[in-house]
Formats: structure tokens, C-alpha cells, sequence
């Protein structure tokens, strides 16, 4: 099995160096990872340095918290898909989900699907760690209504990351029709294998260049 090719290799705190994005650049290159994801500030860089290469670029949108407007949301994916962008992660209105409005839930989404025109990938963050298993339930299924391409657990920056159980749920809901991303947490190739086996198929981890070796990370996402 290809397990770098199942890693989105990232990196997007906030104190985040142009040195440190080098690196990161540089072993996406090296390891064949499925993308670098990076914050929409360093989306024209990565996509300058990984110019014919297989590794795409990766971004987050409305990030990390959810809870800025679905023409905000719209406005910045469109604006990182320019930019060199061929995968958004967006994060959903969270507070919406739990209120229960689930029309201004996927039309939120929606509004990233269109936005990007089948330009780019839309990954849904539906932040597991504050969602009951119900709420987990109907986000999935928004996301697939509103035609996006996976459901991802967290953004890293919350109270929690992926848990076996939460995408074996997700994969669950939304069967085959949408990809299962597991990220917040995963760090090391054990821990991997055990999302994998869940259902995910794809990773979000900064430490997949450690993964691949073997090694055991201590970094948070």
C-alpha cells in the first residue's frame, strides 16, 4: 500500500516560517505525499515550488473555527483555487449544525462546492470533538448533500483530534461516496494504519515524514 500517497503533509500554525514551509515542501517532494496543506497565505509559494510535481496543494478555509460567512468562505476558496490551490478543506458552521438549521449548514458548504467549480477537491471539517454522534450523523450527510468530495474530523485546534470510532462512524454515513480524512492526532504509523482500518482514506498529520520512518511524533495535528 502507497501510505504516502494517503497523507496530506501539513503544516498551518500560525507562527509558520517560510523556512518551515521549505521544509515541509521539501519532504512532500521527497515522500510522494498527496499534498502539502498550508494556510491560503502560503498557497502561491507551495504551488510555485511543487510546479510538476504529483503533490497538490492544499488549503483551509474558514479556518479553524467555522464561523465566518458562507461569501467569506466562497470568496477565499475561489481566491486559493487562483492561486494554485487544488484542495480545500473547509471548516462548517459549526454553532449552525448545533442549532439545527441544517439548510444554512449545507448551503454553506454548497457555497465552497460552487465556488471552486470542480476546480478543486472540498473536504468538509466537521470538528468531531464538539459534535454528538447525531450531529456527526447529519454533517456527513450535508456535506454529501452539497456534492463534497470528503468529510474530514478536525481541524487540529480544538478540544480534540480523529478518533477510530468517529471515522468509522463517517465512513459509515456516507459509505462510498465520499472520502473519510482523519486528522488531529495522528502520529505515528500505528495510529495510521488504525484510521485506515476505520475507514479513512486520507491523513492529515504534520508528522508524516516521521510516520513513514517509523518514529513516534509529539506534535498536536
Amino acid at each position: 500500500m502507497n501510505l504516502a500517497g494517503k497523507i496530506d503533509h501539513t503544516l498551518l500554525k500560525a507562527d509558520a516560517t517560510q523556512a518551515e514551509i521549505a521544509k515541509l515542501i521539501d519532504e512532500a517532494k521527497k515522500y510522494q505525499f498527496a499534498s502539502v496543506c498550508v494556510n491560503p497565505t502560503w498557497v502561491s509559494y507551495a504551488a510555485e515550488q511543487l510546479a510538476g510535481t504529483p503533490v497538490k496543494v492544499c488549503t483551509v478555509i474558514g479556518f479553524p473555527l467555522g464561523a465566518t460567512t458562507s461569501e467569506t468562505k466562497a470568496f477565499e476558496a475561489k481566491d486559493a483555487v487562483a492561486k494554485g490551490a487544488s484542495e480545500v478543506d473547509m471548516v462548517i458552521n459549526i454553532g449552525a449544525l448545533k442549532d439545527g438549521d441544517d439548510n444554512r449548514v449545507m448551503q454553506d458548504i454548497k457555497a465552497v462546492v460552487d465556488a471552486v467549480s470542480g476546480k478543486a477537491l472540498v473536504k468538509v471539517i466537521i470538528e468531531t470533538c464538539l459534535l454528538t454522534d447525531e450531529e456527526k450523523v447529519r454533517a456527513c450527510e450535508l456535506a454529501a448533500k452539497a456534492g463534497a468530495d470528503f468529510v474530514k474530523t478536525s481541524t487540529g485546534f480544538s478540544t480534540g483530534g480523529a478518533t477510530v470510532e468517529d471515522v468509522a462512524l463517517m465512513r459509515k454515513t456516507v459509505g462510498e461516496q465520499l472520502g473519510v480524512k482523519a486528522s488531529g492526532g495522528v502520529r505515528s504509523l500505528d495510529d495510521m494504519k488504525k484510521m485506515m482500518e476505520a475507514g479513512a482514506t486520507r491523513i492529515g498529520t504534520s508528522s508524516g515524514a516521521k510516520i513513514l520512518e517509523g518514529g513516534q511524533a509529539t506534535s498536536s495535528y
